[in-house]
């Protein structure tokens, strides 16, 4: 049995956009040091184009409900996982995560090579680097690599 998470998870809604874009771009700015100022405003306008059609899971502060971070995902192929640094290090992330993988014995996921912080914490989730491209999906010379953790019982 896994300890009670302090975040109260919930999906996203429309009004929730302006929310989950600050914990983005805080997120970005805290981990992402690689990017210049112009990649980030690039990246913020893209998303914004593109989190409408997104299915989004947030954990939010019980007390205020505050957006701190949140999860997408298709399946157990997450796609974004981004957390407020004000909180990093106090479970939101690892709620977030370990609720999709409930459902899914397997879970892949991409991370910035140039992000070790990020990929030091899924490690410590239990995944293990399966593939490398030496740029992000947009053709971008950010290296990525990718991830997968598997806890089906065998």
């Amino acid at each position: 049995m896994t300890a009670p998470t302090p975040w109260s998870l919930r999906d996203a809604g429309p009004d929730d956009l302006e929310d989950v874009l600050r914990v983005w771009r805080r997120a970005v700015e805290a981990t992402h040091d690689f990017l210049a100022p112009a990649d980030v405003d690039g990246f913020e306008v893209q998303l914004r184009r593109e989190l409408p059609r997104l299915v989004l899971r947030l954990a939010t502060d019980p007390g205020d409900g505050s957006v701190v971070g949140f999860l997408t995902a298709r399946g157990g192929e997450v796609d974004g996982l981004f957390v407020d640094p004000s909180v990093h290090g106090r479970g939101a992330g690892t709620a977030l995560l370990e609720e999709v993988a409930a459902h899914h014995p397997i879970l892949t996921l991409d991370v910035n090579e140039q992000n070790p912080a990020a990929r030091a914490w899924y490690g410590r989730r239990g995944f293990v680097e399966v593939g490398r491209s030496a740029t992000d999906a947009d053709g971008k010379p950010f290296p990525i690599i990718h991830l997968r953790r598997s806890s089906a019982r065998g």
